[in-house]
């Protein structure tokens, strides 16, 4: 089996367990998936074919920026606008676009979600309704739960910075990936913890429900040490994969490879 793509991050569901589809892609045309949870317990090859592809324009470029853009497109792109990192720049619900006013109407001037979830330490993230529980999933978190519902985007940005002083707002990648955490709080209690940080005009828009979302990933075995593989530096790569979490593929060695840092890029997987 060998199969060539130019890379996004892989699609994911839960059922229980993480489940991992590679999108197959000809530089911008959609052609296919492939079903990646198999591959764990086997030997694979990767082998970077010397191209990589803005994913906006597919325009060959030398390097990527953001999520696998040309400059141009990181600097004019909706999806590379700062409110994506920063949710509370977004003024999209004034009627103020940042970028395109079509783009941030359809997915900024939207209900959103804030929410705590247990990667390495526990931390407060912003998501749309409809990217849950995939978002979770991306960034390798264990557990998650809905803090608040806010109906644009900047709302819940509000939400998230309040807080972000009291705990974290990013993952610890190498933790998270040696199945570390540093909290062992309940979710539910850490929730109800940190609404006492919560300016009272924003207590309107906590969420009811106490649900915890539990998530599995298909990892034969965590990594006590971690190096990160990058395809311009290591162009080919061989080992026996023994995991996928958040969007890395985890090796017996200790390798792990962020499909999503290298959106863009041509490569070749082939099983062994």
């Amino acid at each position: 089996m060998k199969i060539t793509t130019n890379l996004r991050k892989m699609r994911t569901t839960l059922d229980g367990t993480a489940q991992y589809t590679l999108p197959i892609v000809d530089i911008l045309d959609y052609t296919g998936t492939y079903f990646m949870n198999p591959l764990v317990g086997e030997r694979i090859e990767l082998q970077f074919e010397n191209e990589i592809h803005c994913v906006e324009t597919g325009k060959k470029i030398k390097k990527t920026f953001g999520e696998g853009m040309s400059y141009e497109a990181f600097m004019t792109s909706p999806s590379a606008s700062p409110s994506i990192v920063r949710p509370e720049l977004s003024r999209i619900h004034e009627g103020i676009a940042l970028r395109d006013a079509a783009w941030e109407e359809e997915h900024h001037n939207k209900p959103h979600f804030v929410y705590l979830s247990r990667t390495s330490d526990i931390k407060v993230g912003v998501t749309r309704t409809g990217n849950v529980p995939s978002r979770w999933i991306d960034q390798g978190a264990s557990e998650a739960i809905i803090l608040a519902e806010t109906p644009y985007r900047q709302l819940a940005g509000l939400i998230e910075v309040a807080l972000k002083d009291h705990m974290a707002d990013k993952t610890n990648w190498q933790a998270m990936l040696k199945n570390l955490s540093n909290d062992n709080t309940p979710l539910d209690v850490k929730k109800n913890q940190v609404l006492d940080f919560l300016p009272e005009e924003y207590h309107d828009f906590v969420f009811d429900s106490d649900e915890v979302t539990k998530i599995n990933y298909p990892v034969l075995n965590y990594p006590l040490k971690v190096k990160s593989l990058k395809l311009d530096t290591t162009p080919q790569y061989q080992g026996k994969l023994m995991g996928i979490k958040g969007q890395y593929l985890i090796f017996e060695d200790g390798t792990v490879f962020n499909v999503r840092s290298h959106a863009g890029y041509k490569m070749s997987l082939t099983l062994l």
